[in-house]
């Protein structure tokens, strides 16, 4: 039952059903393994890396134990431990492929690009076609590849039993290779191809997503409850924004001062807001009307005790979770002194940004352009309906602007968060830590470039994409018709 609950998303009763046997089993190691992962998966980080531990202390041999544990704590930026865990994994088979790709993504994180690429360079050697690996090694961005990769990924591709995913993997890949070499016109065609190929394997109702957004702002369209603390939340940092939009460099520079920590893309907000949807039985924003003052405090403190952990170092930090923009007025009426910071880059370069990468699940608008067109649309509504509803507690950032001129705008951006310069924010590339968004990763090691704009290298493909965003007036200079 713990099973079949967790295999159709079930995680809460995955994990009732796992504990129920595990009093009957206490010592075995899979079922700790089972229930460490449903509680990790619940978002419950504390419990489910307990479990997975001692799942390890109880099958130190099980390559299983070892290998979930590294997940978790990659996931949970506990890079060292991780490192240690994945080193295990490899002891104890050295043909782990699945721990080799894991082992090349922390060290991306933390910004060991070269050993990065080296792991992923290792499995392609044993495997000239191995998908995964390929796109990895794509997503490192920093890292070209070559004429030579460009030859080995259309063999791969002429493979006639690929299975859809690993087509798409290595059609992302190509089109990398391909852009690399300056080959813009095919470069595109593989990614149609590429991207047309996910969105046939997906579901995605723009229409339902456009009439969520609508509810969303109508919601919170009147004034909520007066906060009863208004100091809950200052600890708090939120970044709203939709992928490809510089929120992973922002979360850099602010991670860079030393009151504030880094928490990468956590699921604690959506958590809780899933939490009260299921108390209630009521679906979100439906139950926002009827919520009182305590019970914004309350969600708020939840929110509060579910991220303690990332204050443990530093008394602030930045959550940039990117369900962020839609769930930005549930935030600031549970946080009322919370901040949030607005990622904002041209329109057409972030489509294009978003076309360009295959995230696999959570961006199922970024597989085609005229619905990619519709999903920027409804962002740059909402975050203007953000500034507008909260003034004092919403920073808009422009991604050009930053570029342009990083000292104003980050100095802007601290003074913001009530924070005092910093010249470490501005050497962000040399800071030390974490980030757990592969195509950023390497990226935010090095100092900034001042200009990133790749859509005129692709002229009149994009012309379609252009002129949906120039109708509803997003382009610059341009106004809706």
């Amino acid at each position: 039952m713990g099973i079949a609950a967790q295999n159709r998303g079930h995680q809460a009763m995955a994990v009732e059903y796992f504990r129920l046997a595990l009093a009957a089993l206490p010592e075995d190691a899979d079922l700790h393994i089972q229930l460490g992962v449903a509680l990790h998966r619940s978002g419950e980080v504390d419990d489910a890396l307990r479990y997975l531990r001692h799942a390890c202390v109880l099958a130190p041999d099980s390559v299983s134990a070892w290998y979930n544990l590294a997940e978790a704590l990659k996931l949970q930026a506990c890079t060292e431990e991780a490192v240690g865990a994945l080193q295990r994994v490899l002891s104890l088979d050295s043909a782990h492929v699945p721990a080799r790709l894991a082992s090349a993504g922390v060290h991306a994180s933390v910004g060991k690009i070269d050993t990065a690429a080296g792991e992923l360079r290792a499995v392609l050697k044993g495997d000239p076609s191995h998908a995964k690996a390929w796109f990895a090694l794509s997503d490192l961005k920093t890292v070209r590849l070559d004429a030579h990769d460009v030859r080995q990924l259309e063999h791969a591709l002429r493979q006639t039993d690929l299975a859809a995913e690993s087509r798409v993997l290595l059609g992302f890949a190509l089109a990398k290779a391909l852009e690399d070499q300056g080959d813009y016109d095919r470069s595109f065609e593989v990614l149609r191809q590429a991207n047309a190929l996910q969105r046939s394997g997906i579901k995605w109702n723009g229409k339902a997503e456009h009439e969520r957004v609508n509810a969303i702002l109508r919601a919170f369209d009147n004034p909520q409850p007066p906060p009863l603390n208004t100091s809950l939340g200052r600890e708090v940092i939120l970044i709203a924004s939709i992928p490809r939009c510089g929120s992973t460099l922002v979360e850099q520079i602010l991670a860079s001062h030393p009151e504030i920590e880094g928490a990468n893309e956590i699921k604690d907000l959506p958590q809780v807001i899933d939490a009260e949807t299921r108390r209630l039985g009521s679906a979100f924003p439906l139950w926002v009307s009827a919520a009182k003052d305590e019970d914004w405090q309350r969600l708020g403190n939840r929110y509060l005790d579910r991220t303690a952990r990332w204050r443990k170092r530093r008394p602030r930090f930045v959550d940039k979770n990117l369900l962020n923009w839609m769930l930005a007025g549930a935030a600031l009426t549970m946080l009322p002194a919370a901040r949030v910071v607005i990622c904002r880059r041209d329109p057409l370069e972030t489509c294009l940004a978003c076309y360009r990468q295959w995230f696999g699940t959570g961006a199922e608008f970024s597989y085609d352009l005229d619905e990619m067109a519709d999903f920027c649309i409804d962002y740059m509504r909402s975050t203007r309906f953000w500034l507008k509803r909260f003034p004092e507690r919403v920073f808009d950032l422009e991604y050009e602007a930053l570029l342009a001129d990083p000292e104003t705008v980050t100095r802007q951006l601290l003074d913001f968060c009530g924070l005092s310069f910093d010249p470490a924010c501005l050497d962000f590339h040399r800071t030390e830590r974490t980030v757990l968004s592969a195509p950023s990763a390497a990226q935010v090691r090095s100092p900034l470039l001042r200009n990133t704009a790749r859509a005129n290298r692709y002229g009149e493909r994009l012309d379609q994409l252009r002129s949906r965003l120039r109708d509803a007036g997003l382009l610059a200079g341009e106004q809706s018709r």
